[in-house]
Parts: C-alpha cells; structure tokens; sequence
C-alpha cells in the first residue's frame, strides 16, 4: 500500500534525481550524521567562505532549469509558500527517525521556511516513501508510470529521487522523495538531504558549481553551509514563485546581505 498518490498526468512536474552511488557500511544504529567518518572529514574540509558572485551564480543555476522534467516551464522560480509538512512511509523506525532528524535541520537553518514532521499522511504536502533498492524502480513506475520510469533509469539511473507539483503561479502544492533505505547510513543521509532540499524547490543540479550538493559529482550527507546560502535565498520572503531571472537579480543584493547574516549565525561563522 503506498500513501502517495501517483501524480495526476494534468499537472505540472518538476523531477530530478540523485546523482553519484556511494557505498557505506551499514550499522544496526541511528547515526547522527556529524558521527560518520566519511560527513565528518567533509564537515572538516568544508569551504564556508563565499563571494556574493559564487553564491549567486549558484543558486541562479539550481533555483531555474531542472535536469529533467515532464512538463511545464522551468525559468521561473519554484516553492511553497505556506507550512510544508513531512510525512515519511516505511516499516524502518530506524530510518524514520533519521528523516526526522533531517527535516529539524533543515528547520533549523532555514529562516523562513516552516518544515516539520508530521503523523498523518493526508495532511502531508511533502510525503517520503522509503523502499529497498530493489523496489526503487517498481515504485518509481507506480508513481510516474512505467514508459516515464524507463525513461528516468535510463536518463538518471537514479539512486534514490524527487519530484514536485506546481499551480499556475510556480507555487509548490506537492512535493514527493523516493529514498532507498538499504545502501548504508551514508547513502541514505545523503539522499535524504538532497532530495529534501531540491523538492522544496532548487531542482536543478549543476556540474559548474563544485560546493553545492546539487552537483552529480558532490556527495555531502548533511546540510552543508553553501547550500544553506541558497536555500536561504530562496526562501526569503522577497523571492517570489513565479519570478523571472531578472527579476530575482534585481533583488538579490539586498536579500543576501540578510541572508549572509543568518548564515553567520546559524552556523557560528568567524569570518
């Protein structure tokens, strides 16, 4: 039985997928993502000192285009603008609760966006299913039908996979992540927050930018600094959905000048 619904043929869907497979040991624990060797050394080697270009060219890069996608345009911006409420399906209490964990981050360090967990599928505007990788595909077909899925394995060969749905105004009204729960702790913490993230809106992965995680070659596994200055960005008031590049351009300046403040803080940053 699966608590999402196969989106419907009439509306519009933005989708993308993760990118580059990473195989870790699995553990019979939850790990918190700073405990893993491999997100650890990251963390430790991580660059959080940006220029307004770099941060720019960025999120210009992941909040239009998209890497693949069914219908609609893709030149305008995309996000919800209202609560987005999470709701994950699957038997792994395990996993469950590190999607849990997750979403509170992205709370944490998103300063406008209202994202929390919630215990009731129908509520739910951003809803989770967490297969085995055997069933990825299956599940993709269910949701997408199967000429579509054929086409994503073939275009994508996705490891795990999001998607959203969006009115006529480029708001957000749904948004869907396939997570595989078996490839390890690493895998999963890293599909989990990139795919999280790019369903609230930056779908779009780019090779050009090397510190972002929506980059096929970038595996990070928790919410890196770079990628906070553009969901950020994103979600400051003043950026609207259905906005056009020039427009975002026009106001850019002034939102980052807050945005880099609330990064600062969030994070405790020196500089």
């Amino acid at each position: 039985m699966s608590a999402l619904n196969p989106p419907s043929p009439r509306l519009r869907i933005a989708l993308l997928a993760l990118a580059a497979l990473i195989v870790a040991p699995d553990t019979a624990t939850i790990a918190v993502a700073s405990e893993l060797p491999a997100i650890a050394a990251r963390q430790r080697a991580e660059k959080k000192s940006f220029t307004d270009g770099e941060i720019v060219d960025g999120f210009l890069k992941t909040a239009f285009g998209a890497e693949y996608h069914l219908a609609g345009r893709v030149d305008r911006i995309r996000k919800f603008d209202g609560p987005v409420r999470v709701f994950a399906e699957s038997d792994r209490a395990d996993r469950k609760a590190q999607l849990a964990k997750v979403v509170a981050d992205i709370a944490k360090r998103v300063q406008h966006l209202d994202i929390a967990m919630i215990d009731s599928s129908e509520a739910a505007n951003l809803r989770v299913k967490l297969v085995r990788d055997r069933d990825l595909f299956r599940t993709i077909s269910s949701f997408y039908g199967a000429e579509k899925a054929r086409e994503i394995r073939t275009s994508l060969d996705p490891q795990c996979l999001s998607g959203f749905r969006k009115n006529d105004n480029f708001e957000i009204e749904h948004s869907d992540v396939i997570l595989t729960v078996d490839n390890g702790d690493f895998v999963f913490l890293d599909c989990a927050y990139e795919e999280l993230l790019q369903s609230l809106g930056p779908i779009n992965d780019t090779s050009s930018v090397p510190w972002t995680m929506f980059n096929d070659n970038v595996s990070m596994g928790y919410f890196d600094v770079y990628d906070q200055y553009i969901l950020n960005l994103l979600y400051d008031p003043r950026i609207k959905a259905g906005m056009t590049v020039q427009e975002v351009k026009a106001a850019l300046p002034e939102v980052l000048v807050d945005v880099r403040m609330w990064v600062k803080r969030v994070n405790d940053l020196k500089e």
